[in-house]
């Protein structure tokens, strides 16, 4: 005899038991609360079970989110190990100390990924100070990008070059009145 079963091992025993069959035809289909997350989000398991009228339910990992309207739901509602437990992707529900463990380790590696980022730019300014690197070219886009003429150079009706640096499309004559 197991000394403490587990809270799936009860809900089996009850799914496979008599007593599970008579709770399941009075109440309906059972399910367990696995735990919550620290957003406030509820995880529930439910076992394959038969129903009063002998249609057999296949087992279902689900989740009650805080904020229930679709509309709403943001990436990151609900954390990354609890998705990969939903999914399928572990057999476990998530512990409490492995949840924390985790955003300790994200939080280390956004840091990381700040100082790296900050020693970029200071290195980057060093360099266009020194003249090593040019600085980018600034260009402002006129009119839609729709339009067959976005991104060309403008021409205009004023000539901007003369004799032997002249050069075809660049000058337009004015309009005749």
């Amino acid at each position: 005899m197991v000394k403490n079963p587990s809270p799936i091992a009860i809900s089996y025993f009850l799914n496979m038991s008599r007593i599970g069959v008579l709770l399941r035809r009075t109440f309906g289909l059972m399910k367990e609360h696995v735990g919550t997350d620290h957003l406030g989000n509820k995880y529930y398991w439910q076992p394959e079970q038969k129903t009063w009228t002998g249609r057999i339910v296949r087992a279902k990992r689900m989740v009650v989110a805080v904020n229930p309207t679709e509309f709403e739901y943001l990436e990151g509602n609900i954390p990354s190990e609890w998705d990969a437990w939903i999914r399928g992707r572990r057999k476990q529900p998530p512990s409490i100390e492995e949840l924390v463990k985790n955003q300790h380790y994200r939080e280390h590696i956004k840091g990381k990924a700040r100082e790296v980022g900050e020693r970029e730019l200071a290195l980057q300014a060093k360099e266009y100070e020194e003249g090593l690197v040019a600085r980018p070219a600034q260009t402002i886009a006129k009119g839609h990008a729709a339009a067959t003429s976005f991104g060309q150079p403008e021409t205009s009706e004023e000539p901007v070059s003369t004799a032997n640096t002249f050069q075809p499309g660049s000058w337009i004559p004015a309009a005749k009145k």
